[in-house]
């Protein structure tokens, strides 16, 4: 009986089949062949893709936005939050979030945002906090003779 062949991750990191491998940076001839043949026609092709958006075809004027306008991915939120300072700061902040995104002004994903960067900003001052209270006891360690 033949033994079976192992499923899923048969070689070693770091290993393959081709130990040699396709070089890091290496092209795909397709991709070149195509960017060759296109290389002297980009103006009059991103000319014609204009002319047609601009007799009314849809899918050229959506070319054109798509290159002109790139989707938006974040937006700029306003609302109230409050100075944080301390966890009794941040638990007011996080009240603040949660009615701007009950209300509508946030989305649920931009609240949930919020509050990540609320909870970082408050392990930023628990850290201070920390840092203060170690340097005091420091202190007094040194001054109180053993």
């Amino acid at each position: 009986m033949e033994p079976m062949k192992p499923r899923g991750r048969p070689f070693q990191p770091g290993q393959s089949g081709n130990p040699s491998g396709r070089p890091k940076g290496a092209r795909n001839k397709a991709t070149l062949v195509v960017e060759a043949l296109l290389e002297n026609e980009a103006e009059a092709l991103t000319r014609k893709v204009i002319d047609l958006a601009l007799e009314g075809s849809m899918p050229a004027l959506r070319l054109c936005l798509e290159r002109l306008l790139p989707p938006r991915r974040d937006r700029g939120v306003a609302f109230d939050l409050p100075k944080i300072e301390s966890a009794a700061d941040a638990l007011a902040a996080s009240g603040a979030v949660l009615e701007s995104c009950a209300a509508g002004t946030l989305s649920p994903g931009e609240a949930a945002e919020v509050m990540g960067l609320i909870a970082t900003h408050l392990r930023a001052i628990e850290l201070r906090q920390i840092e203060t209270g170690m340097a005091v006891l420091e202190r007094s360690q040194k001054e109180t003779p053993p």
